[in-house]
């Protein structure tokens, strides 16, 4: 059975950090593009990151670049997602997902590629 467990988040200044950590079972990083995504109330999904299953090539939706760094540690089957620079608007629901169509991440994003949505964690910026 396919898990993804998201954790990490929490209520955060703005001008703060976080490290997400999505960790995975049931299914190898190594074979599998893994997006992180994020869901404010009234908002659409948003998918702020991905990282390419074998050569770790990432993808950023313009509204975080240069602010989130996605990571994964193979080994421990984890995925990370550092967010730098909180703003307000960067509170929503996170969690991630598995590419079943993609090994290699590409600019856009379509919902129908992902599967096994994970439990998520909230981030709530402000001051």
């Amino acid at each position: 059975q396919v898990q993804f467990v998201a954790s990490g988040g929490g209520l955060v200044q703005p001008g703060g950090s976080l490290r997400l950590s999505c960790a995975a079972s049931g299914l190898d990083l190594r074979d599998y593009a893994i997006g992180w995504f994020r869901q404010a109330p009234g908002k659409e999904r948003e998918r702020v990151s991905c990282i390419s299953a074998s050569d770790g090539s990432t993808v950023y939706a313009d509204s975080v670049k240069g602010r989130f760094t996605i990571s994964k540690d193979n080994a421990g089957n984890t995925v990370y997602l550092r967010i730098d620079s909180l703003r307000p608007e960067d509170t929503a629901v996170y969690f991630c997902a598995a590419n079943l169509m993609r090994r290699l991440c590409i600019e856009g994003y379509r919902r129908y590629e992902y599967d096994y949505w994970g439990q998520w964690t909230q981030v709530t910026v402000s001051s």
